[in-house]
């Protein structure tokens, strides 16, 4: 309850419950509005407590199995608070321009970011050198150009499993192609948006630069948990593998001591099984030959034998 109260009170401090004037509201925001002051309404925080909880757990959740997640924002406000807080947790950013078609046309948007990265590469490793000084400065201003755009999403080798907006309104296209993809879709909703267009909705001030700091920082620090739990679970996979192969290993060498002792038994008993034979052998020989010594000299001595001429 301590750390509710802490944080209704941040929530409260940032302004994140000022919402649009009434005229401006979209009827769907009325669950999550509690009051109307001076024409404006006031969002109840203790809504957006709620989303904000379930938003953070299932990005946690999504940055622990291992998947990215989009952060798009490009309302000026909002464009250096989510590239910071992107960079920090190592995820893909939009903040200067949604290109149509950057999830749904995902594979062509991948070329135009192979292209920027072979111009970087061909200015750093001296082969721009060659060609003529306008060329590399066309090249130059192409790569920066393109820079602006897509080097938010210049490490992202397929489309992100989550995206998270500042304002729906804003980012209307990038919400059609998530929606489109089937890709979830988390988002700050102002009174005069409609929060049932994203999956996990965070009724809060999309305007404030203060609102937008503390919510943004406050999911960027659920994904570094989630990180951070997912670390430790390959450290302790590795460590359980090596000690199973330790194991393995320990089992290997008694199986072979084991055999060596068995197959060391088994010559002592055959070596003396095979003095054994060789000694009865030559005892049977022996026993042969005064046998037929014994019947050679009767036979030898018979009297009366005609002799043959």
């Amino acid at each position: 309850m301590e750390e509710n109260k802490s944080l209704h009170q941040q929530l409260l401090e940032a302004g994140v419950h000022f919402g649009h004037l009434k005229k401006k509201w979209n009827p769907k925001m009325l669950p999550y509005i509690f009051a109307e002051k001076n024409g404006i309404h006031i969002i109840d925080l203790n809504k957006t407590i709620e989303g904000l909880e379930e938003s953070a757990a299932a990005l946690k959740s999504i940055a622990k199995s291992g998947k990215k997640i989009m952060f798009v924002a490009t309302k000026k406000q909002a464009k250096e608070i989510v590239a910071e807080a992107a960079a920090k947790v190592n995820m893909p950013f939009v903040t200067e321009r949604w290109l149509g078609g950057m999830l749904t046309n995902f594979q062509t948007i991948r070329k135009s970011v192979k292209k920027m990265q072979s111009i970087e590469k061909m200015l750093q490793d001296g082969t721009m050198d060659s060609v003529t000084k306008k060329e590399r400065l066309t090249l130059t201003r192409s790569k920066e150009k393109m820079e602006k755009v897509l080097g938010g999403i210049s490490q992202m080798g397929r489309t992100p499993a989550a995206l998270f907006m500042v304002d729906i309104s804003h980012e209307h296209i990038a919400l059609a192609e998530a929606k489109r993809l089937g890709i979830n879709t988390f988002a700050m909703v102002d009174t005069n948006s409609d929060p049932t267009k994203v999956d996990f909705a965070i009724p809060s001030n999309d305007d404030a630069t203060k609102s937008i700091a503390i919510i943004v920082n406050y999911l960027t620090a659920a994904i570094m948990e989630g990180l951070q739990e997912r670390s430790q679970n390959k450290e302790e996979d590795n460590e359980e593998e090596v000690s199973t192969e330790r194991m393995r290993g320990l089992d290997i060498d008694e199986e072979g001591g084991e055999k060596g002792e068995r197959r060391g038994r088994g010559a002592g008993a055959g070596r003396g099984q095979g003095g054994g034979r060789q000694g009865g052998g030559a005892g049977r020989g022996q026993g042969g030959g005064n046998r037929q010594g014994s019947g050679n000299r009767p036979g030898a001595s018979r009297p009366g034998a005609p002799r043959k001429a």
